[in-house]
């Protein structure tokens, strides 16, 4: 039986989406609750990251999706971020030629000039490596220090909920440790957050929840508390009755 989410914030339901005449996904049905981490694992190629794209607005998409109790279904990525939807890409996306404050400054284009610097001052906080190069360009820093940065772009708009996709790419066992701690921090503070993530035991530790996403369905959902959750991720990536419904 699906598991729903307490409050739910974030509602997706029967969602499909590709590229062109390329179909992804088939009849997605995901929910994030208010301060929840949910985790969505699955195989290279499976369409974690086409998902979360699908939902921020970046690609055309089927279906239905709330936000807050409002239909985003048709909402571009501008308004999602406006209305508290923040979806940090994979990739370390910053403005390398700029320094880490300017990066924020961009992230809240748009913002008035006194509340961005106080929202600026909040991301850097999150961050005490970022705040102390707030001055360095963004090339000067580490690959785990830009993910920082990225996650900290991210922040600037006060997300209800962020995506977060593979933020552990590229680091160190170290930096991967220090971004995903972050990411306890912001639900702490009151942020969900919808996680795209390759280290499975570090994302089951995190999260409250977990959706398994293969050839573009779901194929499990579960709390992590639950026994045996490795094993049944395993079997429900690769084995042959993945689809059946949980108990």
């Amino acid at each position: 039986m699906p598991i729903s989410a307490p409050d739910s914030l974030l509602k997706v339901a029967g969602l499909s989406a590709g590229y062109g005449k390329i179909g992804v996904l088939n009849g997605i049905d995901l929910s994030v609750g208010v301060g929840e981490i949910v985790a969505l694992l699955g195989p290279n190629g499976a369409g974690k990251s086409t998902l979360l794209k699908a939902i921020s607005g970046l690609l055309p998409r089927t279906g239905n999706v709330t936000f807050g109790g409002q239909d985003i279904s048709r909402a571009g990525p501008g308004d999602t971020v406006r209305m508290g939807l923040v979806h940090v890409v994979e990739g370390h996306r910053v403005f390398t030629q700029q320094t880490c404050y300017d990066n924020l400054l961009l992230a809240g284009y748009g913002m008035p000039r006194a509340e961005l610097a106080t929202r600026v001052e909040e991301a850097l906080s999150f961050f005490p490596e970022i705040a102390a190069k707030r001055s360095d360009r963004a090339i000067t820093l580490s690959g785990g220090q830009q993910q920082m940065l990225a996650v900290a772009q991210g922040l600037v708009r006060r997300p209800r909920l962020l995506m977060l996709d593979e933020p552990s790419a590229g680091l160190s066992p170290v930096l991967v440790d220090r971004v995903l701690a972050a990411a306890g921090q912001l639900r702490q503070a009151g942020t969900a957050i919808l996680l795209v993530e390759q280290l499975i035991e570090k994302a089951l530790a995190l999260a409250d929840r977990v959706y398994a996403l293969a050839r573009g369905s779901i194929v499990l959902e579960a709390r992590t508390s639950e026994a045996n959750l490795p094993s049944r991720l395993e079997h429900a990536y690769f084995g042959e009755g993945a689809k059946a419904p949980l108990t």
